[in-house]
């Protein structure tokens, strides 16, 4: 019969309660991390200091009337050891029936035992919460990734080097605030339930709005919401927060995801371009030290400049013929032919977009703008000034994966009003993924727009490049999972 863990440590809670210890402290008060100890630590055990510190049993080893124990805080881990005769037969027996993964406050002064080994002498000594499941004893690597994602608390007591992870996901968000604030945007912050959706091509997630009796929808962009600020005078502005797309999940792709996305007035994608080259290879030289890392294998470096190609010669050249050449009917088929899947209602430029996917995608391992795109895939930017089959776009990719967009963004209304309305009618037959029709957003424009750069960034997916990570999972703390037991 198996043991049951939680039924013993609840009895031991119990016993606890029934000798007037809580199990479950109000508070604990500290003067030092883990880390301040061991950067102070010659100096705090020649003064014989008393210092105090909190954290999680990891290890305990009792040898009768004395033991060792290992606790760990966010900063690291440090031995203690523990006496009957300093903390008394009460408090000691409090110690001796400590579980891994109980958190404790312990006070003392510090000293290097025999064996060479930093260590806090106990002399008091607090139960501040009693766990009552037992730690996992080691992940198994992609094996349990589904349970380390469910269970991400249980992942990041037992892996440190997944808590590093999110350490470099928060600092590499915190400079890119520090990058834009510098340049003087200014962060703010648009509705996450929208009315009317837009900014990108997908399905959204839909709610109903009881009090006003209306169906409303989780966005899947911040996109004009910051252009109406571009409107209104606020000509650097900046979103970092979560867009929302209701379609699969995959090692790239999460239904719920952090977009960061910049406009800036007077300025057109080549400024973005620029932007954008010189925020990511900074904040990859001030997380990582470095504008190298490895990735899948490969050595990528995100030192400027990157390379430049563009959509249709990139394209053509796999192709082996110019693709904006070629009709709708005949795209389809060279998608069939080459085994790319297209949807039935996909217009022309969908099917370019998709043959570019499964063609030339899997070949942009280095960091590569992907310039210029069709002007029918592209209904928020402006048409292209040397070429008007085209529009002044691009992709930023590395690692065989897309990190944003881009525009020189449509600021004539009317023109903006016939896209928007071509997008209707794609949507009349079958393409579920075109652009609606946003009126306010076009009343906005008519109240006039200067000339804008766009650029979105996805930040999940700049960290599985930073971190080293194979599966947008791992750089979200708590992705999207189907029911347990499904």
């Amino acid at each position: 019969m198996a043991t049951d863990y939680r039924k013993i440590r609840i009895e031991k809670l119990e016993k606890l309660r029934d000798a007037g210890i809580n199990g479950y402290a109000y508070s604990y008060p500290q003067t030092h991390s883990v880390e301040q100890i061991e950067r102070d630590f010659d100096a705090l055990s020649e003064r014989e200091e008393v210092v105090s510190i909190a954290g999680r049993v990891m290890a305990n080893r009792r040898q009768g009337r004395a033991g060792f124990a290992h606790v760990e805080d966010r900063t690291g881990r440090f031995q203690l050891y523990l006496r009957e005769d300093v903390l008394g037969v009460d408090t000691y027996a409090v110690y001796r029936g400590l579980d891994i993964g109980d958190h404790v406050g312990v006070a003392g002064t510090l000293f290097i035992t025999k064996t060479g080994e930093r260590t806090l002498s106990v002399q008091s000594f607090e139960l501040l919460a009693k766990s009552l499941l037992p730690l996992p004893e080691k992940w198994h690597g992609l094996r349990d990734i589904e349970a380390r994602s469910r269970m991400r608390y249980a992942d990041l007591v037992m892996n440190r080097e997944v808590r590093e992870i999110f350490l470099m996901r928060s600092n590499l968000i915190s400079f890119i605030r520090r990058f834009l604030d510098g340049r003087g945007f200014q962060e703010v912050e648009t509705p996450v339930l929208q009315p009317v959706y837009g900014g990108a091509f997908a399905k959204p997630f839909k709610a109903y709005y009881e009090a006003l009796d209306n169906d409303y929808y989780l966005r899947i962009s911040d996109e004009l919401y910051l252009k109406r600020l571009i409107v209104g005078g606020l000509e650097r502005v900046y979103e970092i927060g979560k867009d929302f797309r209701n379609e699969g999940m995959d090692r790239s792709h999460n239904p719920e995801f952090t977009q960061m996305e910049v406009y800036q007035a007077y300025t057109d994608y080549m400024g973005m371009l620029e932007l954008c080259e010189s925020m990511v290879s900074s904040a990859f030289m001030d997380v990582l030290g470095s504008h190298e890392l490895e990735f899948e294998g490969e050595s990528l470096n995100f030192k400027p400049p990157w390379r430049r190609i563009r959509f249709m010669e990139a394209l053509s050249e796999r192709l082996g013929h110019d693709a904006l050449e070629l009709s709708r009917d005949e795209l389809a088929a060279v998608a069939k032919e080459r085994g790319i899947k297209t949807d039935p209602g996909a217009s022309a430029g969908r099917i370019i977009d998709d043959l570019f996917k499964e063609l030339v995608e899997p070949n942009l391992v280095q960091p590569t703008f992907v310039l210029d795109y069709p002007r029918e895939i592209s209904p928020l930017a402006k048409v292209h000034r040397d070429d008007p089959r085209l529009v002044e776009r691009f992709e930023p990719f590395a690692g065989r994966m897309e990190l944003g967009n881009a525009f020189s963004e449509q600021n004539d209304p009317l023109e903006q009003r016939r896209q928007l309305e071509r997008q209707a009618e794609l949507r009349a037959k079958g393409d579920v993924e075109a652009h609606v029709l946003d009126n306010d957003y076009l009343r906005a424009l008519e109240f006039g727009m200067p000339p804008t750069g766009g650029l979105g960034v996805g930040i999940d997916r700049l960290c599985m490049l930073l971190c080293g990570q194979r599966n947008i999972r791992d750089v979200i703390l708590f992705p999207h999972l189907r029911p347990e037991g499904d």
